[in-house]
């Protein structure tokens, strides 16, 4: 392992498939997790010498010291300097019509989807700066560009993580960090298959489907591309 990478929501659907594709592609790979849910991050691979690994640390991140904590564990291996920050962390919530929503439940969103981007990306700037550049990855929603009712505080925070990840690739394009974003539209999980039984889930994108394009941008091919609006909507 040469190089490390922060993945936040490593436990979710989304999360276990790109911490898998990451330690399989040779990573190490720092996965912040609740306390006492390190037990539901994927299985690390089985020991070879192109094999990557993985190392939770709990935190809450929406906390900036137990955030500055888990980036100064993923960047503290000189001999795999932390090179690339995948931000997966958010959540879904759906309130009515924006007059039938309450502001704390608009605001709500912001917190779940914004706050730990933010964060996060701004903890790990410094040291994918002084390892020499990077990549961050964030995820959005195709709602972001393409909104559907009842759902306003969740459209709104998906748009702002992409406005923010816009800014984020037009800061730092001098200093060697790139900054992309991923839409995926509805993703097949199990959580998603329980919420919408009648929906053609062959029509979704899958978290592996997802996690190989995270995978590119975060790698040395992607290395021309920074600033990115990126559909992973399968067929859906």
């Amino acid at each position: 392992m040469d190089r490390s990478v922060l993945i936040t929501g490593g436990t979710g659907g989304l999360g276990a498939a790109v911490v898998t594709a990451f330690t399989t592609a040779g990573w190490r790979v720092v996965a912040p997790v609740r306390p006492g849910t390190a037990g539901r991050l994927p299985a690390p691979p089985e020991p070879t010498d192109t094999a990557g690994a993985i190392e939770p640390v709990e935190a809450d991140l929406a906390a900036p010291d137990d955030v500055a904590a888990a980036v100064a564990t993923a960047a503290a291996v000189p001999d795999a300097p932390l090179r690339a920050v995948i931000n997966l962390v958010g959540g879904y919530a759906a309130a009515g019509l924006v007059h039938e929503t309450p502001v704390e439940d608009f605001e709500a969103m912001l917190r779940v989807n914004l706050r730990p981007t933010y964060l996060v990306t701004a903890a790990a700037l410094p040291h994918l700066v002084a390892a020499g550049g990077g990549s961050v990855v964030c995820v959005s929603s195709r709602a972001a560009l393409a909104p559907f009712p009842g759902a306003a505080g969740y459209v709104t925070a998906k748009a702002a993580v992409l406005a923010f990840a816009n800014a984020v690739a037009a800061e730092y394009k001098g200093q060697g960090v790139r900054c992309n974003t991923v839409l995926p539209s509805v993703i097949d999980t199990a959580a998603n298959r329980t919420a919408m039984p009648g929906a053609d889930a062959s029509r979704w994108v899958t978290p592996d489907e997802i996690a190989r394009v995270i995978l590119f941008l975060a790698g040395d091919d992607s290395a021309p591309t920074s600033g990115a609006t990126i559909p992973v909507y399968g067929r859906a």
